[in-house]
Formats: structure tokens, C-alpha cells, sequence
């Protein structure tokens, strides 16, 4: 997030359920890293939220098709949609994006600590907001597929 002061970078998960944990990633995310987030907050939150019958999604960049994580992925029987790669008009996150930047503006932060502390006051977002954004899913698909 780079809006208004601060510059930040975090991990997060939704669904349609409810907002997963933001966890702010420090440094380079490596296949080492993006394994870490995994175990210690998308599967937390899988496991507290979601229960066994989820269906996992990603925008598939390089980090996420080493073999070490696909290894991860299959000893933890996690189910995948089969996404195209890093398709912003595909993934309903991006919606969420734009939404906590309408809610920063005009808030700026002196540092990254600052901007992360605005980031997760404001990741409060409406169980409502998230539904509208799955239920987008179908025109969104369809206008890609016009196109």
C-alpha cells in the first residue's frame, strides 16, 4: 500500500465468509516466506474460519509455484481454483484494495509502521462489501471472456 505517507507491504486472505488476518511482510517474500505466511496465517485462519470444505485461490506469481510450496499445498490436501495468473480483474481482493484506499485518503503516515496501523484499522470490511464482490464474479468473468 502506497497511499498518503507510509509504505507498506502485507499478506491477506478473505472469503466469503469473512476478512482473514492482514500480516505485514518484511523484506523480499521468498518461497521460505510465503511458506511461513501460509502456516502461520492463511491455514490458522482456514482452520478457525473456513473448516475443511474451502477452495484455495491465488494469482499464481512465481513465489507460489515453486515446488517447495506445491509440496506444502499437497501434504495439507489443499484444494486449488484453477485460476488464470495474476489476473486483476479476476480477483475480488483487488475490489478490497480499492476499497481500503478510499477509506485512506487524506490519512497520511509518517512511516510504514503508520500506514500498516491505518491499514489494519481499516481492514474491517462488511461481510456485505465481500459478498457483493463474489457475487460480481459471474459478470466479471463473463466481460473477460467478451473480450
Amino acid at each position: 500500500m502506497k497511499r498518503g505517507g507510509g509504505n507498506v507491504m502485507v499478506s491477506e486472505c478473505v472469503s466469503r465468509l469473512s476478512m482473514g488476518p492482514l500480516r505485514r511482510i518484511q523484506g523480499i517474500v521468498d518461497k521460505f516466506q510465503y511458506e511461513d505466511n501460509l502456516e502461520n496465517t492463511m491455514r490458522p485462519y482456514q482452520r478457525n474460519s473456513l473448516g475443511r470444505g474451502f477452495i484455495f485461490q491465488q494469482d499464481n506469481n512465481p513465489n507460489q509455484r515453486y515446488k517447495h510450496i506445491q509440496n506444502w499445498f499437497f501434504r495439507r490436501h489443499v484444494t486449488f481454483l484453477d485460476w488464470p495468473s495474476q489476473s486483476p480483474d479476476l480477483n475480488i481482493i483487488e475490489g478490497l484494495w480499492v476499497e481500503l484506499g478510499r477509506r485512506l485518503v487524506g490519512r497520511n503516515a509518517r512511516n510504514a509502521d503508520e500506514k500498516f496501523s491505518q491499514l489494519e484499522e481499516e481492514w474491517k470490511i462488511t461481510v456485505s462489501f465481500i459478498q457483493t464482490l463474489f457475487d460480481s464474479m459471474p459478470r466479471r468473468c463473463q466481460t473477460v471472456i467478451d473480450s
